[in-house]
């Protein structure tokens, strides 16, 4: 699924004049259909152009040159409806400030829900950031649920997932990811597909690998799995960097992919006791349901229990929300409300589920801290600024030992002085044998590192 990107600089790629073909797109059911169509043809173009692109800019003054660990967050910031609460906590909140990194999901440029900006490029230059920002949706509508009912319409009509970071951006690429579910069906009509963003930080503490990822939510855990599968192998195709992935892996529990399929999980989590399935899979859906995606990390040296905090939901439902009920109700059909509402009332009327993550490869927790899950985040007037919590971790990358000739492998573990012995008394086992030990363990290669920044 990988495309060579159309990485640029200008924003007016972006920019389009495929609005007025909407009204004739909207009549197909199906994605099959409407690329088939005549209105299609005309669009095709420009949609391949903006859906293959990557817009990059730099605005940052520089982070402080003697950094010696990055400082992250990911967050789903839900479209950037409430932009000026986003932009004043990603300021000013001490969770949040001052950090040289930002993997953000769901952002809108030109869309009637969020003040048709181009969130991504206001949050950079009020922020002082460089970013890079991927196109993964063209939408035909002003959204779902309450979104829908909106003032005003929409102008670029783009949705998209961006990497900020104060530090050099040096190189970035995208790749797609299959979909869940034709997107032409239901109420809330785009073109496009989701993708990870991938992008080279040039930092003080260590050139490092940060990823930007969205999974499907409306599809099954199988193809969750599956398109982490199609970005992790991508990445074991790149140059090895110590590489940090962030952002919402929609870690639901449920196979989603239509509506009778949703309701027969509920049911199943109604007879495997409602307060278990609160208390013990939502917030850790990598114990059962979503074990085989987490097992995808694992499988290629990648870790996520050490870089978030376990048991803590990060987004909340509340039955008793207006606009929750009205976006779930445009996919769920009424009579089974009832039946929700009363398994939730079993556990309050207010549930939790574990949905954004880091997972990190040759990375390590920055000692003496802990990543964290900030909540509870809302403007002047109360509003909650994202459906979504936002996650937090300070790391620091860690010394790529591949390339490194064996004088630099030994002096950097340690061993030098014992090889030089070794090779002056003609000791051949160990001339041998110290340099092939130094495939070091993660703990040991965590040691190495912190003697080397002391």
């Amino acid at each position: 699924m990988t495309k060579n990107s159309n990485i640029r600089t200008d924003p007016e790629v972006l920019k389009h004049e495929l609005n007025k073909y909407f009204p004739d797109l909207l009549k197909y059911e199906s994605i099959g259909e409407a690329e088939k169509s005549p209105v299609y043809e005309e669009m095709r173009e420009t949609v391949d152009e903006i859906l293959n692109s990557i817009v990059c800019e730099d605005f940052s003054d520089g982070g402080p040159a003697e950094a010696d660990k990055v400082t992250a967050i990911a967050w789903n910031i839900e479209r950037g409806r409430v932009y000026e609460g986003i932009e004043a906590a990603l300021e000013s909140h001490k969770d949040l400030k001052n950090r040289d990194l930002y993997l953000l999901t769901e952002l809108d440029h030109g869309m009637a829900r969020s003040g048709n900006r181009f969130v991504a490029r206001d949050l950079a230059k009020k922020l002082k950031l460089n970013y890079a920002f991927a196109p993964v949706y063209i939408a035909l509508q002003k959204g779902s649920g309450i979104e829908s009912e909106m003032e005003g319409e929409n102008k670029n009509s783009i949705h998209g997932l961006a990497v900020f970071s104060k530090y050099p951006i040096k190189h970035v690429e995208a790749v797609d990811l299959p979909n869940g579910k034709d997107k032409m069906i239901g109420k809330e009509k785009r073109l496009g597909y989701l993708r990870a963003l991938i992008a080279d930080i040039d930092h003080p503490a260590g050139e490092f690998r940060a990823v930007t990822v969205h999974l499907d939510v409306h599809c099954s855990r199988a193809h969750r799995q599956k398109q982490i599968r199609i970005i992790l192998e991508h990445l074991e195709k790149l140059e090895p960097k110590p590489t940090i992935i962030g952002g919402d892996f929609n870690t639901t529990t449920y196979n989603a992919q239509n509506a009778t399929r949703a309701i027969l999980g509920f049911w199943r989590r109604v007879m495997m006791g409602v307060n278990n399935v609160v208390e013990n899979h939502y917030p850790y859906p990598d114990r059962y349901f979503e074990k085989g995606l987490f097992k995808e990390f694992e499988a290629r040296g990648f870790r996520y229990r050490r870089f978030n905090k376990e048991g803590l939901g990060t987004l909340h439902y509340d039955m008793e929300n207006a606009a929750y009920n009205t976006n779930l109700g445009d996919w769920v059909p009424q009579w089974c409300f009832y039946f929700i509402f009363w398994a939730s009332k079993k556990v309050g009327g207010v549930f939790s589920l574990r949905l954004d993550w880091f997972a990190g490869k040759d990375v390590d927790v920055v000692e003496g801290t802990a990543p964290s899950v900030v909540g509870d985040l809302k403007d002047e007037e109360g509003t909650p600024l994202s459906d979504h919590d936002a996650i937090t971790l300070d790391f620091v990358p860690r010394i790529n030992f591949s390339g490194m000739t064996t004088n630099e492998r030994l002096f950097l573990s340690g061993r030098m002085e014992e090889y030089d012995l070794a090779v002056e008394s003609r000791d051949r086992e160990k001339v041998v044998e110290i340099p092939n030990a130094i495939e070091l363990d993660d703990e040991s290669i965590g040691m190495i590192c912190k003697k080397i920044r002391q």
